[in-house]
């Protein structure tokens, strides 16, 4: 196992201007499928799906998540199409759990906090957009897996990724986009994430399992108020 290293530092540059537009999805800008190999979950970590920084991610606490987004979809009149589009969901919610804690890593390294007040706002920016809570529920639960219960991550990650951005002066150009893959990246490495080998391998560059295909966000916005739904 890697040990994690100190955190990077750097200093606070102007929030750029960006297009309204922003996907629920914004972590996925960051991710594209390559392949690579790890070794992991094994022997040295029995009941592990993962370590990041030196933190498990317990086989059953993802399946607890799967159990969640299953139980969202059978009560959906819906349900067939539903279980068949995510037959890979044991991988993307592990994706997105060790995302999370990528996020949380790089937030922490560059002073980024979400308040209570700007979780509330971005939610109920989304709510307003997608016509309603049931709407955006059926919405996430479609199109990113996401079970009602685990909406207030996706909004966590939105907020927390949207103010990293902006510290970093990343917008949705080519080059902002680098900037912040590169932040990513660097993080993802000092982690030292390794991934039980029954759910893929980790790839530090493109920062996502190479067996993962989560929907890509297409913009990054500096107003959650603005953010608005969509892949």
């Amino acid at each position: 196992m890697h040990r994690r290293t100190q955190p990077h530092t750097y200093r606070r540059t102007q929030q750029p201007r960006t297009p309204r537009r922003t996907a629920l999805a914004v972590s996925a800008a960051l991710l594209v499928a390559a392949p690579l190999l790890t070794a992991c979950g094994s022997d040295a970590h029995p009941g592990a799906a993962a370590v990041v920084g030196g933190e498990r991610i317990d086989v059953a606490s993802l399946q607890a998540q799967v159990k969640d987004v299953r139980d969202a979809q059978a009560a959906s009149p819906e349900s067939a199409q539903l279980v068949a589009a995510t037959g890979d969901l044991d991988r993307r919610k592990l994706n997105s759990m060790i995302f999370d804690q990528v996020v949380e890593e790089v937030a922490r390294d560059h002073g980024v906090t979400a308040s209570r007040a700007e979780l509330q706002r971005t939610r109920t920016a989304f709510v307003r957009q997608s016509g309603g809570e049931d709407r955006l529920a059926a919405a996430l639960l479609q199109e990113q897996g996401v079970a009602p219960d685990q909406i207030d991550g996706v909004v966590r990650r939105n907020v927390l990724l949207n103010k990293i951005a902006a510290e970093v002066g990343a917008d949705d150009s080519p080059e902002g986009q680098k900037k912040l893959t590169d932040v990513f990246t660097a993080a993802s490495k000092d982690l030292g994430i390794d991934v039980n080998p029954r759910y893929g391998a980790w790839d530090d560059a493109q920062i996502q399992l190479a067996t993962a295909t989560p929907p890509w966000l297409r913009r990054i916005s500096q107003d959650p108020n603005a953010a608005g739904a969509g892949a």
